[in-house]
């Protein structure tokens, strides 16, 4: 896939690893050669791309990139940058755990790690809610043997989100409970007021998503709100067409939100 741009950040994601050629044409800011001026000397200065390479060297490949842009001049080279990567045996799986690297040099961000999963039918990639634990390690110390340790930590709570994922798929949903789950998802993203339905955010892209376990409902909505496109109408009631998330925080905390949702009413369920 090529590299996308969006209006505050520019993202690479594909089925197959990316290499350091394609990390830098659409996150250069992995490789910024030092750190911002803003930083003061407690602030140990490693590029991104040696810890990517450090994680490269215990297994971890990197499927996907986005970096933000910046409006202030100087920052563009050292902004918030986000690469998903992959387990060399996750590749080829249906959903697969993913372990999310998000850094800046400007000050913005510490190193975060979170676990994610990607499903391939959608292309979803999602971030695991709060059913595991982030890890932020600053900018000091061995910050490479830190990431890579942070990074097991959460391979050894990927069953929990596992059996999440499997609780859910287990789940069938009746129509008032989707248009319920839906209109809670739409309220995370665009509070009181929305431009779409309920229905709308329903509707499935593809075939093989035409089902109505809480697995497959939760990525449809999750996808139909991450990616925008659809025709609606604004508080003015002008026609509109919805956006997709367009930065890499806001993605998080969407994710993350949806995540919890359909988490929480798995467990009702249940």
């Amino acid at each position: 896939m090529l590299a996308t741009k969006f209006g505050s950040f520019t993202k690479m994601d594909q089925g197959i690893p990316l290499n350091n050629d394609q990390l830098f044409r659409v996150a250069p800011s992995i490789f910024a050669r030092e750190k911002h001026t803003s930083r003061s000397n407690r602030y140990t200065y490693i590029p991104t791309i040696q810890v990517v390479d450090g994680l490269r060297s215990e297994g971890f490949l990197p499927f996907s990139v986005c970096q933000s842009k910046s409006r202030i001049e100087g920052k563009s080279e050292f902004t918030k940058h986000m690469i998903r990567l992959r387990q060399h045996d996750q590749i080829l799986a249906p959903e697969a755990n993913e372990i999310i690297l998000i850094n800046s040099h400007d000050g913005t961000s510490s190193y975060q790690m979170l676990a994610g999963m990607y499903r391939f039918g959608c292309q979803n990639g999602m971030v695991t809610g709060d059913t595991v634990e982030d890890i932020r390690v600053q900018h000091r110390g061995n910050i490479v043997d830190n990431v890579i340790d942070a990074a097991y930590t959460i391979v050894d709570q990927f069953q929990i989100a596992n059996e999440s994922m499997s609780t859910m798929k287990k789940i069938q949903l009746s129509r008032p409970e989707q248009e319920v789950f839906a209109r809670s998802a739409l309220a995370l993203k665009y509070g009181d007021e929305h431009p779409v339905t309920p229905s709308q955010i329903l509707l499935p892209k593809r075939l093989d998503d035409n089902k109505g376990d809480l697995w497959t409902k939760f990525n449809v909505v999750q996808e139909n709100l991450m990616r925008g496109g659809q025709s609606g109408r604004g508080s003015s009631g002008k026609r509109v067409t919805t956006r997709p998330v367009q930065s890499i925080d806001n993605n998080v905390k969407l994710n993350r939100a949806l995540w919890i949702l359909a988490d929480g009413m798995a467990k009702l369920k249940a």
